[in-house]
């Protein structure tokens, strides 16, 4: 996937996960079943996820070498990426500290938009800076998945998106019989 490509990916990803946020109500936003995170603990975790992709993409090139050079010539692909990912979590890969996020509040809802937004933004605009070389020259790293390209990480950042947007898609299904739908109301 070239630049743009990557940059249509990562604003569909955000975007679509914003915007199902906004079809919740208040309850279902807040209400963590199962012992899951809530949608808006999910949308603070993407958030938090974001920040440190941003760092790394403003950060002077020069100082991305400290993490070494890629092992492979060329970046995994977008499908490579997600099967690696997957992989992890089904060996019992679990998120690090940094990107728990506390429960969150239906008054929070709006600044967690607002913040989501800034990051896909800021994200997309730093993207611009880099070359096409550059994103398959240097690597940063990544809790679960070790040194990967920043291309790498691009790709990751979008199937993450999606993969918690999934996630709540899956909890949040309508058409459900009226019992699970009575249930999903209570919890």
């Amino acid at each position: 996937m070239n630049k743009q490509a990557i940059k249509t990916l990562l604003n569909t990803s955000f975007t679509d996960f914003s915007t199902f946020i906004d079809t919740l109500s208040n309850h279902r936003f807040v209400v963590s079943p199962e012992g899951k995170w809530s949608a808006g603990q999910q949308l603070d975790h993407l958030i938090r996820s974001a920040k440190p992709v941003n760092k790394a993409l403003g950060m002077p090139k020069f100082l991305l070498r400290f993490f070494g050079k890629p092992a492979a010539a060329k970046s995994r692909s977008y499908e490579q990426m997600k099967d690696a990912y997957v992989a992890e979590l089904g060996r019992g890969g679990v998120t690090t500290r940094p990107y728990i996020p506390p429960v969150t509040e239906a008054n929070q809802r709006e600044i967690l938009q607002q913040q989501m937004h800034a990051q896909r933004d800021k994200m997309i605009a730093l993207l611009d800076k880099w070359t096409e070389e550059e994103l398959d020259r240097y690597q940063v790293p990544h809790p679960l998945l070790g040194k990967i390209t920043v291309r790498e990480c691009l790709y990751f950042t979008a199937y993450h998106n999606h993969h918690h947007l999934h996630t709540l898609q899956v909890r949040e299904k309508p058409n459900q019989p009226w019992a699970e739908q009575l249930e999903r109301a209570l919890f």
